[in-house]
């Protein structure tokens, strides 16, 4: 058998040597079907391949012969070659370190040495380039370090190094396209390099492209476990994926391998924010400021926390903090205002939103916020200089909340055709079913309808001299009521009403000051004494999801009846009080009955809202009737009998129609 290998052995390399290259790789490879380890046939095979630019196939066969018989310089020799030849410098480097182990100097290694030197220098750039390059990006002077990194990686462009800085400051300057290109170029170089997956992850992450994002920071942790950053950035794309339980579990791992990282705290604490699991993330916030004292965005988005958890005080001392590290952290002082704003302190809160945006003037958000607290101080014209900025700077966002705002004031002051031009103009916000839009949504479908009852109902024109002014004041009941002519007491009235978006009984009976509060104290002051004013306020007391009921939710012991009465009669007393130097003519007006869709709610939940408006309306009447009020009974015109609408006077599942406030005008008697 020996004899036979030895003979084919010889015949192949007669071949090889004759230039028949097809008929001694027959030749090798049937020596290799017969012994798969033959040092000389993987050799020869090898140089044949090596010959033919057959780099990939050539190494394992001279890796192969190696292994068998590591005596033979030859195979050494034919290894090293290929693997410079392959460019992997770095392996064939090793292989001659082995080989000089082995007692191999002579010659031809040496060639061989002098070769890979070359090779080596003429791929890297000089120590002194390097040393350029570094100083320049961490000392900020970007444009130099462009400039440099671009130069390097154009005279050495496997020098992965430069790439990475490269990719650095090309994200940093927003050139993140420019910067995509860069770091896969990087990894490409070595995808064994965590950093290189990381960087790419960051502008994949930046371009939108989050599953690609998260792919590569799971490679980068995979490669490094203990990569923290890595681990932080991860959390960040599976929350903007909406994946938030995910995120959490990410970042309680970061924090178990490295606890003393406040960035990761913080994204814990964002996380769990949007959850909703409020005490949760104040303690996450608190651990990422004791980790990094001057964290201001932490102290902020604490101060949201505390917010959120009516603990206003200790909101406005976190802001304040945040804004003590950075006076020009734009987000801190609209989030202060905001809470200013609950505090009823309306001047504080629309000079801390101006300081945001001088700081950011296209900040939409603030820019809706001032004209939201110019509104509570009643600085309506004011107000609208706001809103209509936001149309401008962003018109399918907030400009879209701005226009339906812009057509209540519209309406408000009898401009109708404006009215419902703008309405017509932010008809896009049906399609917004967000949290954020939902109160203007509703505005919006209302307002629409009460117009379009205007255009269909020709009444006199709204500024009949003959009829006195009744004011309306309230919450979004009240806008039903503007423009009509009602009739009591034998007196011609003409409507006019004057919103407080969102207002409560329960506001204005608070001992606490807040906003409502303001704009009310400021409504009852603009007008002239002794006026006639219908309070249009009460209706967010009695829903299923707000006022009495939610608040019984959480203190189940209370009684419900002491509930109804501590809110009607704290309420009444304040507009009372209030009332006792103007002297207006005031007339409280009743809670509809409930007109809500009942498909998925519970009996149980019907009958504990049908008993609590009931209820409301009697006790609202007695305790009116009491202090010398007017009362305007519209539960009884929609009270089909069993507490539930009629659906006769409704314009919408909360409302009623300019008809049904007629009706109801028709049974009022008198104060």
């Amino acid at each position: 058998m020996e004899l036979r290998i030895d003979e084919t052995l010889q015949h192949g390399i007669a071949a090889h040597k004759e230039g028949n290259f097809k008929e001694a790789e027959l030749l090798y490879r049937a020596i290799l079907h017969k012994q798969p380890k033959h040092p000389d046939a993987n050799h020869n095979l090898g140089v044949l391949s090596l010959s033919l630019n057959k780099c990939e196939t050539a190494l394992p066969l001279f890796k192969t012969a190696i292994e068998v018989n590591s005596k033979i310089e030859q195979f050494w020799l034919s290894y090293i070659d290929a693997l410079i030849r392959a460019n992997q410098y770095q392996k064939a480097r090793s292989v001659l370190v082995q080989g000089k182990k082995k007692g191999f100097s002579g010659d031809k290694f040496d060639v061989l040495s002098q070769k890979l030197n070359s090779v080596n220098n003429s791929l890297s750039p000089s120590q002194s380039q390097l040393k350029i390059l570094l100083e320049h990006y961490q000392n900020g002077r970007y444009d130099e370090t462009e400039k440099l990194a671009i130069s390097i990686t154009e005279q050495f462009p496997n020098h992965q190094f430069s790439w990475k800085i490269l990719g650095a400051v090309l994200q940093y300057k927003s050139k993140v396209s420019e910067a995509l290109i860069v770091n896969q170029k990087a990894v490409e170089i070595n995808p064994k390099d965590a950093e290189a997956h990381y960087n790419l992850g960051n502008t994949l992450k930046e371009l939108g492209q989050l599953e690609e994002a998260e792919a590569k920071y799971r490679e980068a942790i995979k490669l490094e476990p203990d990569f923290i950053e890595a681990q932080s950035n991860l959390g960040i794309t599976l929350q903007a994926l909406i994946r938030l339980e995910e995120a959490i579990i990410i970042y309680k791992d970061a924090i178990t391998i490295n606890s003393y990282y406040p960035e990761v705290h913080y994204n814990l604490g964002n996380t769990l924010k949007e959850l909703g699991q409020l005490e949760e993330a104040g303690i996450s916030y608190k651990h990422a400021i004791a980790l990094k004292h001057n964290y201001y965005e932490a102290y902020s988005n604490l101060g949201v926390t505390l917010q959120d958890l009516g603990r206003l005080e200790e909101a406005e001392i976190n802001y304040k903090q945040a804004l003590t590290i950075d006076p020009n952290y734009a987000t801190a002082h609209n989030n202060l205002g905001l809470t200013l704003q609950e505090l009823g302190r309306l001047e504080e809160a629309e000079a801390s939103y101006k300081h945001a945006i001088r700081l950011k003037p296209n900040s939409p958000d603030a820019l809706m916020n001032l004209s939201i607290v110019q509104d509570y101080l009643n600085n309506l014209d004011i107000a609208i200089i706001q809103l209509k900025n936001l149309l401008i700077i962003d018109p399918d966002n907030y400009g879209l909340r701005a226009a339906v705002i812009i057509a209540i004031y519209s309406f408000l002051e009898n401009d109708f055709s404006t009215s419902k031009k703008y309405l017509l103009q932010s008809s896009k916000i049906e399609n917004y079913l967000t949290l954020n839009f939902k109160n203007e949504r509703i505005y919006h479908q209302y307002l629409l309808k009460i117009l379009d009852w205007h255009e269909n109902k020709p009444f006199p024109l709204l500024n009949k001299i003959s009829d006195r002014k009744l004011y309306v004041i309230g919450e979004s009941h009240a806008l039903v009521s503007h423009g009509l002519h009602v009739k009591f007491l034998d007196k011609s009235f003409l409507c006019k009403s004057m919103l407080i978006q969102g207002c409560m009984q329960w506001h204005l009976g608070n001992s606490i000051k807040n906003k409502f509060k303001v704009k009310f104290e400021n409504i009852i002051k603009s007008i002239s004494n002794q006026s006639d004013i219908l309070l249009s306020i009460g209706e967010i007391d009695c829903r299923l999801d707000n006022g009495i009921i939610k608040h019984r939710k959480k203190f189940p012991k209370k009684d419900m009846m002491h509930l109804i009465t501590n809110t009607i009669e704290n309420y009444l007393n304040y507009v009372y009080k209030i009332n006792s130097y103007y002297k207006h003519k005031i007339i409280i007006q009743g809670v509809p009955s409930p007109n809500i869709e009942t498909k998925n709610i519970s009996k149980h939940k019907i009958l504990e809202l049908i008993n609590l408006i009931r209820d409301f309306n009697i006790i609202l009447k007695n305790k009116s009737t009491e202090l010398g009020f007017g009362f305007l009974d519209i539960y009884k015109i929609t009270n089909r009998g069993d507490g539930f609408s009629n659906e006769i006077w409704h314009l919408d599942n909360i409302h009623l129609s300019p008809q049904g406030m007629l009706e109801a005008w028709k049974n009022y008697s008198s104060y």
